[in-house]
């Protein structure tokens, strides 16, 4: 019996995200299961547009927007004094994209993760500055299209899941809209958690990656199936769970849907293809330990 998906009326219709955005229902997903006592934090994104502007906002629930550089900070704050007023049960959450998590916004993550605030903290990663005409970040993957690297990016992509892991802190997770009973039972388990809790949640642009306007959550299993971007969770920097994984399907398949590696040759798709199986391999062995 898999996980029931519990949604609370909180993220409303009528907002201002493009047709068929992962990033809009994911952010379903994620407010809808933590439910109205929530305080939002959101940082210059494409979320921080789908939020809409105060009064105006898509969530009814409190959002602050907070600068680019400092969303940790401005959760860390705000989870200090709820403490201090003895409230217990109003639940931080930041909602960033890859740019303000990976990039900009890392140091003050860092620092959280390093003192283990207590709130959660949701990546929304599109793999690129997509609010800003898809310029690369370094959640980029190799030899992808954008308008800085129109040759495609000759550097991997970061992986943040580990770094964060690495920091030991309670939760880490990825997920992804493809599977959106795996997110919601992530960000429910992170809900009933203390500390710093970490999801890292695969959210295809459709205009940045060059996807049609329904190929958001087909894409996405893909990513998963393909071994590109596996989903499972990483607790106290030590205990890996595997919850969906590769099945073999050929990266050529993920990639040709996307009009950003349209101008790959056969021996580039082999090369990533390598890479990501190499990558598989390693993630098998953390888990056998």
């Amino acid at each position: 019996m898999g996980y029931q998906i519990n949604e609370e009326k909180v993220f409303n219709s009528g907002h201002a995200a493009c047709p068929g955005c992962s990033e809009a229902l994911a952010m379903r997903y994620i407010v809808n299961t933590l439910g109205p006592d929530t305080i939002g934090v959101v940082p210059p994104s494409c979320i921080a547009i789908i939020s809409g502007p105060q009064p105006l906002s898509s969530m009814r629930m409190p959002v602050y927007q907070t600068t680019l550089e400092a969303s940790a900070a401005s959760a860390t704050g705000i989870a200090r004094a709820l403490k201090a007023k003895g409230n217990d049960h109003t639940k931080v959450v930041v909602m960033a994209g890859d740019g303000g998590t990976y990039d900009i916004g890392f140091q003050s993550l860092s620092s959280a993760a390093e003192r283990n605030e207590d709130f959660i903290y949701v990546c929304l990663d599109n793999e690129g500055y997509m609010n800003t005409g898809s310029q690369k970040s370094s959640a980029t993957p190799y030899l992808a299209y954008t308008a800085s690297t129109p040759a495609g990016k000759q550097t991997p992509k970061k992986n943040l899941a580990e770094i964060m892991a690495a920091h030991r802190i309670p939760y880490m997770a990825t997920a992804t809209t493809g599977y959106p009973e795996d997110l919601a039972r992530k960000v429910a388990k992170a809900k009933e958690m203390k500390g710093l809790r970490f999801i890292l949640v695969l959210a295809p642009c459709l205009d940045g990656w060059g996807l049609a306007d329904n190929a958001g959550p087909k894409v996405s299993r893909l990513a998963v199936e393909s071994g590109v971007f596996p989903l499972y969770e990483i607790e106290n920097g030590e205990r890996y769970t595997l919850n969906y994984g590769s099945k073999g399907t050929p990266v050529s398949q993920y990639l040709a849907l996307q009009k950003r590696y349209r101008h790959l040759n056969q021996a580039q798709i082999e090369e990533i293809q390598r890479e990501v199986d190499l990558e598989w391999q390693r993630l098998q062995r953390k888990l056998a330990t």
